[in-house]
């Protein structure tokens, strides 16, 4: 969470301090709208994340997420172009908030348990598509009140879409292997 943290800061900052270097004269009230819009930008766009995730969790049916799902399916071409970004470095730096949900990812419990793997699954695939939800309607930050401006939407909009991209690469990294141990966990409770 520090590192998100981190550099919303620091892409806020970045951000303003743009807006104030390019504007023709410099004035206290010019910074303080710059850093006002573009921090209100960032909370919006995480607002709108939030609520983009909870309109996901509470109105798409639970099926479309299950673990049998081909359009989740990771090929071994695509997780080994995620061992060359070496994400296994920096997996644990980028937060994870099953929390929300009351199934933390970050920790596989049970490597044998088919209904705890399905379920890890689900909420993996879940959190996919919030993910890819929150990188794409993060221009809906251009439509705030004092973040219109394309200096502080735009920039908003890249920092978001970044950070809500890091998650979708883990998560499809993680289900690979997921999905090998759910599959052979199918096949050991069909044999018995």
């Amino acid at each position: 969470m520090l590192l998100y943290l981190t550099v919303i800061i620091i892409s806020i900052i970045i951000t303003a301090g743009t807006k104030i270097l390019l504007a023709p004269t410099f004035s206290a009230e010019l910074a303080i709208g710059a850093f006002l819009s573009v921090t209100i930008g960032a909370v919006a766009a995480i607002a709108i994340d939030g609520l983009s995730a909870l309109i996901i969790r509470r109105l798409t049916p639970t099926r479309w997420y299950s673990p049998d799902k081909r359009l989740f399916t990771v090929s071994k071409t695509e997780r080994d172009f995620y061992n060359r970004l070496k994400i296994k470095a920096w997996k644990d730096l980028v937060p994870e908030l099953g929390g929300f949900t009351s199934f933390h990812k970050d920790k596989l419990e049970e490597v044998s348990d088919t209904e705890y793997l399905g379920r890890f699954i689900m909420e993996a695939n879940y959190g996919m598509v919030i993910h890819l939800a929150n990188a794409l309607l993060g221009f809906l930050v251009a439509f705030i009140p004092l973040c219109h401006s394309p200096s502080v939407w735009i920039p908003v909009f890249i920092v978001n879409f970044i950070l809500s991209l890091l998650p979708i690469a883990i998560l499809r990294y993680t289900c690979y292997t997921l999905t090998r141990l759910y599959r052979r966990s199918l096949k050991k409770a069909v044999a018995i």
